[in-house]
């Protein structure tokens, strides 16, 4: 057995800055979304603005990856213009019969010929009318591009998903997941909606397939008498969010029969989690079926699946889920084909804490399962039944984690609370894989209720949308009998609804997270980027924003979220020489927070969390998840950006900005030459009602001026300013272009400027 440390990091916000342009590389979906260790296999990638990838980044080592062919299908205002075109020759050419008094009509080839369309255009043409003439095909520009990859995968490459990404020149696109798995792998093959598709010719083996708009793909296996089969789908895992979707992933349902088409196993679902899972034990040697599609019979080339088949282990649920920093805990897993159920698991070290540990256990010829083990600081104990009621309560201290279970359908562990104040109770199990849906009551002995919560909704969850663990703050007297109840809201139990229940003092903590995951950029350039805070137990305080260990000259401004903030928009400026081996490749950077609960005065006392690179997905047109990825990387491309022309003269940190009013802020020149009317700014980050523009005084000195509406704004707002600068050319007439049009010339984005609003407006 083994563990690595980890942290379920993830976190709903609002779009990322887009530092790319509207035209970035989209990644939409992966066919097939893996390959087999060992092999090499093409994949077609499927989205919008492939044409220009020049790279391709992919985490890890071991995986050699090529791009082989671009296509995309002909549009239809391609196919419009092209047919337009033969209609207008035909029409000349019937003209032109006409004239000469001869009868008849030029033929379609004679027709092609004179147009000067190929035999390639000929081809997309009747391409584009079957799928014009499919009647469940949805057209989908972000779909339409495919880019044709070839990888091949070392023998000794790690198992597991990858984070694959396009780069261009100018843009780095979203990720994709490729999985790196053990078994061999097949392709469907279509049509296999009545007659199911022969690929499968032993197991275990993965199925890779596609699902369209009313699709069903069935399957057709071998098994013996005795077998214990585990069919285990791979959807949402494979692209957890579709953008245009409702539900907002595609959502799988299988189905099991044998040879006489006698249903043996249905799933939609695995407990909570979408993705179903079957297992059943083979009653007979007989040929099996089985059937996977969408559950409202939707489709598209983005409904991508792979299921796993074979007698292979599988953990439906483990006991304890967790244990206490630098102990060793006997974790038993529960789930099929496992050939050892009791794994010890040695936790972190104090010093290297981090919440949660990924553990793996070998079961035999070499297969590993994995599970995730939460740690904490406080002392552990278990449930002890009976504790269904007051008089079989049982005792526990305020700062302390329990480890519980919900044994059958209404069962209730009731806890006798020792001691009091100001306590937060909070259960962790939906969160790390039990089916349990909580919820907490906190009561006196006479039955009074103090607190209740049922769902807490973590925002640090971006893949978890069944939020059902609970979080209750309570203020318990400290005379009297009080009593904590914990039941499934469902009235569900079982041997897999386990809990991890800590019971505390409010204790101040934060996360953060960082958008975009991957920048591209040139160099000198300054990029926006977001941190967000995840604040918990009531932390207010500031968080100073750091670089670790950065290569020479990136730079953060604007690198302070204030205590009321939950996000602050900053900057990260890019420098402008970089060592000749790195240009064009990916640099690894890392960012923490460091803070420090106000009831604590010593540096040592300072609460240093990292910044976790997140993604953009969003689900269902509506919701947005900040999806944590493995890497915040920095390319670096392009020529080198123009240099600002001026700079910013801070008068202190920060600015004060009146509420109603002007203010100004001075700038160095560096081109000396440079007037007022010469560059144009935009403010895409600050307070209402701000607007910007350049001022030169009689002297020549130039400065911004900053302008505030009569709007409401709170005194003591604190933020930032990100502001572009740009140029409006009028180009001068020429005889080729008699009436030119006004362009605009990006120079990019100035330092983030931190700002504060005052209560009065200042003296200038």
């Amino acid at each position: 057995m083994n563990c690595r440390f980890f942290v379920f990091l993830f976190f709903v916000a609002s779009i990322a800055v887009n530092q790319s342009g509207a035209r970035e590389p989209h990644l939409a979906y992966g066919y097939p979304a893996g390959c087999q260790r060992g092999t090499e296999c093409e994949i077609v990638i499927g989205g919008q603005h492939l044409k220009d990838a020049k790279d391709i980044y992919l985490a890890g080592e071991g995986v050699e990856i090529e791009i082989l062919d671009w296509y995309r299908p002909m549009t239809q205002g391609e196919y419009t213009g092209l047919r337009r075109k033969m209609d207008e020759v035909k029409e000349a050419m019937m003209a032109k019969l006409e004239a000469e008094g001869k009868f008849g009509e030029p033929t379609f080839d004679e027709i092609v010929k004179q147009a000067g369309i190929t035999e390639d255009q000929l081809k997309e043409m009747e391409i584009y009318r079957q799928r014009d003439r499919d009647p469940k095909r949805q057209p989908n520009d972000q779909l339409e591009e495919q880019v044709t990859v070839r990888i091949k995968v070392a023998g000794d490459a790690e198992l597991g998903k990858r984070e694959l990404r396009f780069l261009t020149d100018d843009a780095i696109s979203n990720p994709l997941w490729l999985h790196i798995g053990r078994w061999h792998e097949v392709r469907e093959t279509e049509p296999n909606n009545n007659e199911p598709d022969q690929a499968i010719d032993s197991i275990p083996v993965v199925v890779n397939g596609q699902i369209m708009p009313g699709d069903v793909d069935r399957f057709v296996f071998d098994a013996r008498k005795g077998q214990k089969i585990v069919i285990e789908a791979g959807a949402r895992a494979v692209i957890p969010f579709l953008a245009d979707a409702v539900p907002g992933w595609f959502q799988a349902i299988m189905k099991l029969t044998d040879s006489s088409g006698r249903e043996l196993s249905y799933a939609d679902s695995m407990y909570y989690r979408q993705d179903p899972v079957m297992y059943f034990e083979v009653p007979k040697d007989d040929r099996y079926v089985f059937e996977i599609r969408d559950t409202l019979y939707r489709g598209r080339e983005d409904f991508v699946y792979r299921v796993t088949v074979g007698e292979i282990p599988f953990v439906t649920s483990i006991y304890p889920l967790g244990g206490r920093v630098d102990s060793e805990v006997n974790v038993t897993l529960n789930g099929w084909n496992l050939t050892q159920t009791q794994v010890p698991v040695k936790t972190m070290s104090r010093k290297k804490y981090r919440p949660t540990m990924l553990c793996e256990s070998e079961q035999g010829s070499g297969v590993s399962v994995k599970f995730p083990v939460q740690v904490n600081y406080w002392p552990e104990v278990f449930d002890e039944e009976p504790n269904n009621d007051y008089a079989t309560a049982q005792p526990i201290s305020t700062r302390v984690t329990i480890n519980g279970h919900i044994d059958y359908p209404g069962d209730e562990d009731v806890y006798k609370i020792n001691g009091g104040g100001r306590l937060i109770m909070e259960v962790e199990a939906r969160r790390l894989g039990s089916p349990m849906d909580s919820s907490l009551r906190v009561t006196d002995d006479t039955g009074k209720e103090l607190g209740f919560n049922d769902d807490f909704k973590d925002l640090s969850q971006a893949l978890q949308t069944h939020h059902a663990d609970s979080h209750l703050s309570v203020t318990v007297p400290g005379t009297g009998n009080h009593y904590l109840h914990v039941t499934d809201s469902q009235n569900s139990g079982g041997k897999d609804f386990s809990y991890r229940l800590t019971m505390r003092a409010p204790d101040s903590d934060y996360e953060l997270r960082v958008t975009p995951a991957s920048i591209i950029a040139r160099a000198g350039a300054v990029v926006p980027i977001t941190v967000f805070a995840l604040r918990k137990d009531g932390f207010d305080q500031p968080i100073h924003l750091r670089l670790v260990d950065p290569p020479a000259g990136f730079q953060l401004d604007g690198n302070v979220i204030p205590g009321d903030a939950d996000s602050i928009r900053m900057t990260l400026k890019i420098p402008r020489k970089q060592a000749d081996d790195a240009s064009g490749q990916p640099i690894a950077m890392e960012m923490e927070g460091v803070s420090m609960p106000a009831r604590r005065s010593r540096a040592r006392d300072q609460i240093i969390r990292p910044a976790v690179p997140a993604e953009n997905m969003m689900q269902a047109f509506i919701w947005y998840h900040l999806v944590t990825v493995e890497k915040w990387n920095v390319v670096i491309s392009g020529r080198a950006r123009s240099a600002m022309p001026f700079s910013a003269i801070m008068p202190a940190p920060r600015v004060v900005l009146p509420q109603t009013g002007e203010f100004y802020v001075g700038l160095n020149l560096t081109d000396k030459k440079l007037k007022a009317d010469d560059l144009g700014l935009e403010i895409s980050a600050g307070p209402p009602g701000v607007s910007a523009e350049f001022f030169q005084a009689p002297n020549g000195a130039m400065a911004i001026k900053f302008t505030m509406e009569e709007k409401e704004i709170e005194p003591g707002l604190e933020g930032n300013l990100i502001i572009s600068v740009y140029k409006d050319v009028m180009p001068k007439p020429t005889e080729e272009n008699p009436e030119p049009k006004e362009y605009r010339v990006d120079y990019g984005y100035m330092p983030a400027i931190p700002f504060g609003i005052a209560e009065k407006k200042p003296r200038r």
